[in-house]
């Protein structure tokens, strides 16, 4: 039968998802073991089963193109016609025209009006929809149709229903009444969306619903007059699920989020809270993408705190901007208003207790061989009773050059620059400006088994002060210090056979020299100096001081050995290092004037261990052994194991000492298809009491995701506590509602998915 030219109806149904279903039955993606967060996939519906309106897609119809250009053809095993503009046909039945496909078992078509009806069996499909119905007429010029008795399901997303009625009003919009949606099994819903009618825009992809009653297990809980919710993953304005809970030493809070999709690259968040302790806040985020820029504003303003008394805020902004000539602005401001911010909306001990806020701004350049800055850093206290004296200086501004560089082929002697001037500023204290420069020439060696690195440099720090560190002393200090140092390795293999497998076993002996004469650095100010925290890495280093205001004076020889075992597809299964600097001349070179020098003949004995006893067992541990005092001044254990796919349990020992020793333990723990058990627990030995602890369970099934949880934890140095209940149930593929225990979870448990 040739082909007909007037323009055809269509239903349709797509199987967009389909490949996604199929991935996810497939088995889900394991987080690997060690992995300190592990990516959440969103609306993973792996639980789900295919939808059985899937069985009649037809795959392979275009995806492109304009329907109103395209003719239509109908088909079928036997057709009758009284006249030349009326085709009754029967058996296998169909009607297409570009990506809109109606099949039947009778159908009748006018050529004139372009009138169809079609009963029996019907099976709609097109790019955005595909359903079943009993039957199915309208007109193709204008584009319209009716059906009635409706099963569907969407392209985009696995949203699905089923309507009494279904009309399709043009290429990209649908209308429903009696009309039910859910993105769960079609014979399980545990939550539904039952609406007197409901329009379906795919150009926007969106559904707008009215006199809507949202189940959970076919009981109702919650009436709205009208409700818009997501068909797709486009991004659309409005207002999201409202959530709730408890925050820091705010109270119980509730908050309405709205989204505003501003353009493509532009878009911001506006959350009105209410804190019952304190009053209204509005949080705002506003992001931009550009072909030079991108960034995030983040601002939160109390305009009346009725505890406080004043208005509060906080504000964060991170910038990246790409300028002429290559170069590159990072940007990074944090400010709070007032010093009790954190402690005040803290959500835990890591939150309630910061101490101080870094901003800092930069404009940089890089090459393959240099790189260089200026730029400024500055910083707030937000510790109450913390003195601003205490906070950092402020580096206004600081520039900095460092370059490296082969002297004539690769492969041979290279020489290279390290170099930074600075101002500092501190309103309460003593300024001035430090210039660095640290020039030096190394020669890399290495063969496949050897390494050896020496290099030679000067260190060269000056000052310009206002006035001396100590009366009497100069306002233009400065220390001129060599320093040599030599870097030499091998490494050894050999075949192993352990426990029935095959590895190949590693030994690493390192050795690595350091001589640097004293300086007396007495009349040297501090300005951003500190003690580096001593492991097995400080072991190659240079200086044992962060920042230029102390270098270090050495005559050591730092020994280390690691050994590994490799299986035989060059995964790591076991590492494990040890180490020990011995000194052959006292540590002379204290922060502070009339330090005690440091006279031992080595340092801590520094050993790390991580061994994969399996693709489900991980353990990782670290010793620092004192051998001046015969006591162990550092020690971590952690012991990860991997549970049915995608359960974990994690145990952790933390000391050090004189200051902290803790013990957690941290789980989630599936206890059948959709139920999971989470819970965590720090406990401070050196102060006898937990210092954090949760409890809750965790329902995840095709469609639906809940999660209860209850946690008392310390929110200040103090040790005051406070408890919180976290509720969220996720309807997937539309919103959640409630406080976002989900994320709070992938922090609190390592390796939770």
């Amino acid at each position: 039968m040739k082909p007909l030219t007037p323009r055809a109806l269509a239903f349709a149904i797509a199987l967009a998802a389909a490949p996604g279903m199929a991935a996810a039955q497939s088995g889900a993606n394991v987080c690997p073991l060690g992995a300190f967060t592990c990516p959440v996939v969103k609306n993973d519906f792996a639980l789900c089963k295919k939808n059985d309106l899937l069985d009649f897609y037809v795959p392979g119809l275009p995806t492109e193109g304009d329907r109103a250009a395209s003719p239509s053809e109908v088909n079928g095993d036997t057709f009758s016609s009284p006249d030349s503009n009326l085709f009754h046909l029967s058996g296998h039945t169909s009607l297409q025209r570009l990506d809109q496909l109606l099949r039947a078992d009778d159908l009748a078509y006018n050529v004139d009006t372009t009138a169809y009806d079609a009963e029996g069996h019907i099976r709609y499909q097109e790019r955005g929809m595909l359903f079943s119905a009993d039957s199915m007429k309208g007109t193709t010029d204008p584009e319209y149709g009716v059906a009635d008795n409706v099963q569907y399901q969407l392209l985009s997303s696995r949203g699905n229903g089923t309507a009494a009625q279904a009309i399709v009003l043009d290429q990209d919009h649908s209308k429903f009444h009696g009309v039910t949606y859910s993105t769960c099994d079609i014979d399980r819903r545990v939550w539904e969306i039952r609406a007197k009618s409901m329009t379906m825009d795919e150009d926007k992809g969106r559904g707008y619903a009215r006199d809507v009653t949202m189940r959970l297990k076919g009981v109702p809980f919650l009436w709205l007059p009208w409700m818009s919710f997501p068909i797709d993953n486009q991004r659309q304005s409005g207002f999201l699920y409202p959530s709730f809970g408890k925050r820091g030493r705010a109270g119980f809070m509730v908050s309405i989020p709205y989204y505003w999709n501003i353009a493509p690259n532009y878009d911001a968040t506006f959350t009105p809270t209410w804190y019952a302790d304190r009053g209204g806040m509005l949080d705002s985020q506003f992001r931009w993408l550009t072909t030079t820029s991108r960034g995030v504003l983040n601002l939160d303003y109390m305009p009346h705190d009725k505890q406080a008394g004043r208005n509060r805020g906080y504000l964060t902004l991170s910038n990246q901007t790409t300028l002429p000539w290559d170069l590159r602005w990072n940007t990074s401001i944090a400010h709070a208003t007032d010093k009790e911010w954190f402690q005040d909306f803290g959500q835990n001990l890591t939150t309630s207790t910061v101490t101080l806020l870094g901003s800092s701004s930069y404009v940089t350049k890089s090459t393959d061989w240099w790189n260089a800055g200026i730029g400024a850093d500055w910083y707030q206290i937000v510790t109450p009773g913390l003195s601003d004296r205490a906070a950092p200086y402020r580096r206004l501004p600081r520039l900095y050059f460092n370059a490296e560089r082969p002297i004539g082929r690769p492969g041979g002697p290279e020489w290279g620059i390290n170099a930074q001037a600075v101002r500092f500023v501190q309103p309460e204290k003593i300024g001035g400006e430090r210039f660095d420069f640290y020039p030096y020439l190394a020669w890399p060696l290495q063969g496949a088994a050897w390494f050896l690195r020496p290099e030679v440099g000067v260190r060269y720090t000056g000052y310009n002060l206002p006035q001396p560190v100590a009366p009497g002393g100069p306002t233009h200090p400065s220390r001129t210090t060599p320093i040599f140092d030599v870097d030499a390795g091998l490494i050894f293999e050999r075949d192993v056979h352990l426990f029935g497998s095959d590895y190949t076993q590693t030994l690493e002996p390192r050795v690595y020299y350091l001589r640097v004469p004293y300086r007396n650095q007495n009349d040297i100010p501090l300005f951003d100096t500190q003690p580096l925290t001593f492991d097995f890495w400080q072991l190659f280093t240079t200086n044992s001081f962060s920042g230029a205001d102390r270098q270090m004076n050495a005559n050591d020889l730092s020994l280390a050995l690691t050994t590994r075992f490799l299986d035989q597809d060059g995964v790591e299964k076991l590492s494990a290092s040890i180490g020990q600097i011995r000194y052959f001349d006292p540590q002379k070179v204290t922060l502070y004037p009339g330090g005690k020098a440091v006279d031992y003949s080595g340092s801590n004995y520094v050993a790390n261990l991580t061994i994969a006893l399996s693709d489900n067992w991980r353990l990782t541990g670290s010793q620092q052994w004192n051998p001046n005092t015969d006591e162990t001044d550092v020690s971590t254990v952690g012991l990860q194991r991997r549970l049915w796919g995608d359960g974990i349990v994690n145990f952790d020992y933390r000391y050090r000492r004189n200051l902290l020793e803790q013990a957690s333990m941290s789980a989630e723990i599936p206890v059948g298809a959709a139920w999971k058990l989470v819970g965590g627990y720090t406990y401070s030995l050196r102060d006898k009491r937990a210092i954090d602890a949760f409890a809750g369970i965790e329902w995840d099934s095709c469609c639906t995701a809940i999660r209860v949880l209850s946690r008392r934890y310390v929110y200040d140095y103090r040790g005051d506590s406070n408890n919180a209940i976290m509720f969220e149930i996720q309807f997937k593929g539309v919103g959640s509602y409630g406080q976002k225990a989900g994320s709070f979870l992938q922090n609190a448990i390592l390796g939770y998915q």
